[in-house]
């Protein structure tokens, strides 16, 4: 339910029933039903290559994602039909995915082919999805044919870039993630006030300056939501709205302008689990990269002793998504006029989630292969953020710079 239907704000909480709507995605689940409808990043082709068999959960699936000695790519689910055991020890072949047990080997569409010490190798088959590989990333897609065609978003197929990847496991819920991008009024607050006040109890200058926010809106396109504000004092030269980063429905939000661009990416793992990927855009000087092909690095939010110093950009924003638990409950929020953005996405979802019970597609599902090619383009932020930075944008906070990093490939579980 939106809160222009309510009508009344500091009174809109929601109920237990709407709040699993909106946050459960697993198999059968009116919100898993629609997240089955987009291609989601399930790891990078970096970690592939040092490890051809690895587990992966998504929207609430333990399934296997490897890589046949042929080069081909496979999703399939994680136990092996004969006794159960995992596949995530199995062995890659060039005709697929062989069990360590008993040689059992599958095809990436599941298919056992081959079935040792048997005189006919029976037509059994397993749970598989399709996955591509499209900028670095291994996307997979668990929802009913035909597929619509993963998305050649900008970012992921430009060319005279350096790109590279943060991966970092959350504890919580994705829409925890979200709700706080469809909430510009946070970045006075939670990046300004508290980040200073962090980088104080650092004995660092504050890096931020404070500006009020006059007044917030939102612009739905055909991807997704822009977000505009109005600040307080804002410079007579610059237009009166400044427009911020965009949503890509349903998961993905658009940071940077010329310099850097990144697409924070959301899987949805489970209800509990996320893992965000920060995709890293930056455009090359001269032609020259920076390094060689695409850098991945695994990281955690968290110091040893399980706390979250919130000294960068990222890091505070994942203390807001962690901080509300596993998933955000709802039920006790009292929703006010800062939090029109979050209502607006809330009802597209339920929207959304409403055509696929049609059985029409959601938006921001691409089928038309002229659309697609050779890239998809999403207009940049637009002086969203300059008049919080004094000398300019410092882009050493925009990324996670003081995260530990932990061993690669692990998952959010």
């Amino acid at each position: 339910m939106g809160l222009q239907q309510l009508g009344i704000w500091g009174e809109a909480m929601i109920t237990q029933e709407e709040n699993d709507r909106l946050t459960r995605v697993g198999p059968g689940t009116p919100m898993g039903a629609l997240l089955r409808r987009y291609w989601h990043a399930v790891g990078t082709a970096v970690d592939l290559d040092r490890d051809p068999v690895r587990p992966v959960r998504l929207l609430g699936e333990d399934l296997v994602l490897f890589r046949s000695e042929a080069g081909d790519l496979g999703l399939v689910g994680d136990r092996c039909a004969h006794r159960a055991i995992s596949l995530a020890y199995g062995i890659p072949q060039r005709n697929g995915l062989r069990c360590a047990y008993h040689g059992w080997t599958y095809n990436p569409a599941g298919e056992v082919v081959d079935m040792p010490f048997e005189p006919a190798c029976l037509q059994l088959k397993i749970k598989a999805y399709p996955v591509q590989e499209l900028g670095g990333l291994i996307w997979a897609y668990l929802g009913p044919e035909p597929a619509p065609l993963l998305p050649r978003w900008e970012l992921l197929v430009k060319e005279n870039v350096d790109r590279s990847i943060e991966a970092t496991p959350l504890p919580c819920s994705w829409l925890n993630c979200m709700d706080n991008s469809l909430d510009p009024v946070h970045y006075e607050h939670l990046h300004g006030m508290y980040g200073n006040y962090v980088a104080k109890k650092q004995g660092r200058e504050p890096p931020m300056r404070i500006v009020r926010h006059a007044d917030i809106a939102f612009d739905v396109y055909e991807y997704g939501i822009y977000k505009r504000r109005r600040l307080e004092g804002q410079p007579e030269d610059i237009d009166d709205w400044r427009i911020g980063h965009p949503i890509i429905f349903p998961n993905i939000l658009l940071v940077g302008d010329s310099r850097l661009q990144i697409y924070q990416i959301r899987v949805p793992v489970d209800d509990t689990h996320t893992q965000h990927f920060n995709y890293n855009c930056s455009p090359r000087q001269d032609g020259v990269p920076k390094w060689e092909g695409i850098k991945v690095n695994w990281t955690t939010i968290f110091e040893e002793d399980g706390s979250i110093v919130a000294d960068s950009i990222f890091k505070q924003d994942a203390l807001g998504w962690v901080g509300q638990g596993p998933i955000s409950d709802r039920t006790q929020e009292h929703l006010v006029t800062s939090d029109k953005g979050v209502a607006l996405y809330h009802s597209m979802l339920l929207a959304n989630i409403a055509r696929v019970e049609r059985g029409e597609d959601p938006i921001a599902v691409i089928r038309d292969p002229e659309v697609n090619e050779p890239m998809v383009h999403i207009g940049m932020e637009q002086n969203a953020k300059e008049a919080f930075w004094p000398g300019g944008r410092n882009y050493r906070t925009m990324g996670n710079p003081g995260a530990r990093t932990i061993e690669a490939g692990a998952t959010a579980r």
